[in-house]
């Protein structure tokens, strides 16, 4: 076996061809074998050697924004002392001077410049990300990766250069939060009317004041840019690792099958080929945490690395241990409580209508919400089964990140509150206790998940807690913030608990109007502004999706997002159509009413099965599926699509 490099090029790598000297019992095959095995490892020098490209330059610039940021800060300082020295008394903060250059010009090269590198090498990332011996690794880091690009290319409304103590700073306003978003916009009105005039009246240009709350935002984001790029050179090296170790699993298995030893022969090449024996990663990624050590870290490797490297959070037997525990509890308090409204008679006596109109929507909301949580918990353990790094696409840190077992002990504990609190309430109920105080229990329990779930002391997973907040925000500010994979997922779940949040609608407006007091559980119903509330509180999650698909739409400019709001205008339409039904009952309004929910559920279903799952392709070689399956019982996804066209 003999094997030859054809070519190296800055852009594509060394590429490499295998020719067998020596006969095997299928040449044929074998030959199939090793074209494939060099196409492979043709694709993964090319992809690291792009990848490796865009970390070292996004490394020099941020060396570059180290630099400035440095001198800014000791001019600052000198500026503070000299104001000190002096002793001038002043109520403002002291702060830098810096002339305002306006190059548009030379800004709108730039941005030429950018696009022109990122239309060439756009094909080049989407045939490599896919296709490699480690392709499930390689397919997530590629996306996040160009993600991440993207983000850095459509995140930017303006630029400008700003000249200061000699040096060029070019200010980019990211579009991430409301008030950034604001700023940028106000920012480009004022910007442009200011450098019309500043040009007449001032050559020199206008100035900036650069004071230490700048200067600590500043440091704050370069800090987090480091943090970013140190974990994404930690990525690129596990990818060479699993690269490395795929490649040698299948030589050994070629050579138990053929009973040849081309394991030595090959592996020579492969170790060194570019992936393998290029140390610029290693040595880009020694220079991230030397810096950060320096700036960051006020000289202490081991608080670097607290940042740099957080700890994985370890797994515990005790969780196992109090799931069990909290699961027998919950199981034997629903049985007592069954058993309890079975000898009472409570569902058939008529007089308690009140019970199941006021309780069971208190109840049957956190019913509904730790049953989906528990799902959450079932598709967790599937990933990890499957080998899905949904952490990753998530961009969920390890702090924030809920093993399958933590997601399991915050159901069970948090049911077997819920059927305490049911058990208790109906004991006191048969009781005869008096009624505006027993029916404050519901209320007290979800108050007391609300003070929980909002506690500012770092118990009860808050990193995860205070994470889950900020996805609800963006949710609800939407489209002010840029959609990230777990805005639009989290948002694709609130459109399933639609009923869960109309009880959580009528549970506040009982407890907030007193009906509790005096059994009026109507008054929510018959009253027209929280009637008209309740049907707003269902349009909701479907126009946050609606929203967030207009923002993509907005910064990646894909046609496809504005099909997928059509998904979402319809549902709202076909919801819209429902209310006035049922305000007006005519047969005008029921045919419309069925029209328009037969072709929104139609062209819901179509995209759930054709656009997000990828199924119902028809020259599939699984039929009515998809190429390429994760699971491998085909019935999951017969069920799957048959379940969700179920009622």
């Amino acid at each position: 076996m003999f094997i030859r490099k054809l070519a190296s090029s800055a852009s594509k790598g060394d590429m490499y061809e295998t020719e067998l000297l020596e006969q095997f019992e299928d040449s044929d095959a074998a030959k199939e074998f090793f074209s494939c095995l060099d196409l492979q490892l043709n694709k993964v020098n090319q992809f690291f050697k792009t990848k490796e490209k865009e970390f070292l330059d996004r490394g020099d610039c941020l060396k570059k924004q180290m630099e400035i940021l440095v001198e800014l800060k000791s001019a600052f300082k000198k500026q503070r002392d000299k104001a000190t020295n002096s002793s001038q008394e002043s109520t403002e903060e002291a702060s830098i001077d810096c002339t305002i250059s306006y190059e548009e010009d030379s800004v709108k090269d730039r941005r030429e410049q950018e696009q022109i590198q990122d239309n060439s090498s756009g094909e080049l990332e989407k045939n490599e990300v896919l296709e490699s011996p480690r392709a499930e690794e390689m397919g997530e880091m590629g996306k996040s990766m160009m993600m991440k690009r993207e983000d850095s290319k459509l995140t930017t409304l303006s630029g400008r250069v700003f000249n200061c103590q000699g040096k060029n700073l070019r200010i980019n306003i990211p579009l991430t939060t409301p008030s950034r978003t604001f700023s940028a916009i106000s920012y480009l009105v004022w910007g442009d009317l200011a450098s019309q005039s500043s040009k007449k009246c001032n050559p020199e240009g206008s100035k900036l004041h650069i004071n230490k709350t700048k200067l600590h935002h500043a440091e704050k984001m370069i800090k987090g840019a480091f943090i970013e790029l140190y974990k994404g050179l930690g990525y690129l090296k596990t990818y060479r690792n699993l690269n490395m170790l795929a490649f040698i699993k299948i030589l050994k298995k070629f050579d138990k099958v053929t009973g040849k030893q081309v394991l030595p022969i090959y592996l020579k090449v492969v170790e060194s080929s570019y992936f393998n024996s290029s140390d610029k990663v290693m040595n880009l990624a020694d220079e991230v945490e030397d810096l950060f050590i320096k700036h960051f870290a006020e000289e202490d490797r081991r608080k670097a690395r607290k940042y740099l490297k957080p700890h994985q959070h370890t797994e515990s037997h005790s969780v196992t241990f109090f799931i069990g525990l909290f699961t027998g509890c919950f199981i034997a308090l629903f049985v007592g409580y069954v058993i309890m409204a079975h000898i009472t008679g409570m569902y058939r006596r008529q007089p308690d209508t009140v019970y199941m109109e006021t309780v069971y929507p208190v109840l049957s909301m956190f019913t509904l919400m730790f049953l989906h949580f528990f799902l959450y918990g079932c598709d967790i353990f599937l990933w990890r089964k499957a080998r899905i790094n949904y952490s990753f696409i998530f961009e969920l840190g390890p702090t924030k990140e809920l093993k399958y077992r933590d997601v399991f002990l915050i159901c069970t504990t948090s049911m077997t509150a819920v059927v305490g609190v049911m058990f208790i309430h109906l004991s006191l109920h048969t009781k005869g206790h008096s009624y505006s105080q027993v029916q404050v229990i519901p209320g007290l329990l979800l108050l007391s998940f609300l003070l929980l779930f909002v506690c500012p002391f770092n118990i009860f997973y808050r990193s995860s807690r205070f994470r889950f907040l900020c996805v609800i925000r963006n949710i609800v500010l939407s489209p002010l913030y840029k959609v990230v994979m777990l805005d639009f997922f989290m948002a694709d779940q609130l459109c399933s608990q639609v009923p869960m949040l109309r009880n959580l609608e009528y549970v506040a407006c009982y407890y907030l109007t007193g009906s509790y007091k005096n059994q009026d559980y109507g008054y929510c119903m018959r009253a027209k502004h929280f009637r008209d509330l309740a049907y707003a509180v269902s349009f909701l999650p479907y126009y946050w999706r609606a929203m967030q698909c207009a923002r993509r739409w907005f910064d990646e400019g894909q046609t496809s997002h504005l099909v997928n709001l059509g998904k979402y205008v319809s549902a709202m339409l076909a919801a819209g159509a429902k209310v006035a039904y049922e305000k007006e009952r005519s047969v005008g309004w029921l045919c419309l009413v069925v029209v328009i929910s037969s072709a929104a559920t139609i062209y819901q279903l179509y995209w759930d099965f054709v656009k997000d799952w990828g199924l119902l392709q028809m020259n599939s070689k699984n039929p009515w599926l998809r190429n390429e399956l994760m699971l491998r019982q085909k019935f999951i996804y017969y069920f799957s699509m048959v379940h969700v066209m179920s009622p």
